[in-house]
């Protein structure tokens, strides 16, 4: 069970990312195809800055945190590259990924409930198919 002072802070950090998300532009449709067409390098420069600072935190956070804690290294599984081409569909089909979704519903732009009534569909029908099809190992998708 989560307390109240972790909740608190998840709460604060998530509205602080929302908001700079907000701010950078990348709640914006438009913005995102510029960057993506490299018609606007603002945004691309972002990205890869916070690419930059997460490989240099992460081994710091490894390290700080125990073995056994949220952080250790988990096998990626051949499910990876099926979740990655639908995650990537499912951006370029709405203009947004699952966090941004919901900046946007922050923002005012309630066509972003269609989103994230999507994506709740979306994982409802992959544990169905899952579960009847595919069968695979998602050792690496648990937290034990």
């Amino acid at each position: 069970m989560v307390g109240v002072k972790t909740a608190f802070g998840t709460l604060v950090v998530g509205t602080a990312l929302g908001f700079a998300l907000s701010r950078i532009g990348f709640s914006s449709f438009d913005d995102l195809h510029a960057m993506f067409t490299f018609a606007d390098l603002r945004m691309l420069f972002s990205y890869c800055g916070a690419v930059i600072a997460l490989a240099v935190a992460w081994p710091v956070l490894a390290r700080l945190l125990p073995a056994h804690g949220p952080y250790k290294r988990r096998p990626v599984h051949r499910g990876s590259l099926v979740g990655g081409l639908l995650f990537g569909g499912g951006w370029a089909l709405c203009g947004s990924c699952p966090s941004i979704a919901f900046v946007q519903i922050g923002e005012g732009q309630l066509a972003a409930l269609w989103t994230v009534a999507g994506i709740f569909a979306g994982n409802a029908l992959y544990g169905a198919v899952h579960a009847r099809y595919l069968r695979w190992d998602i050792g690496s998708c648990n937290n034990d």
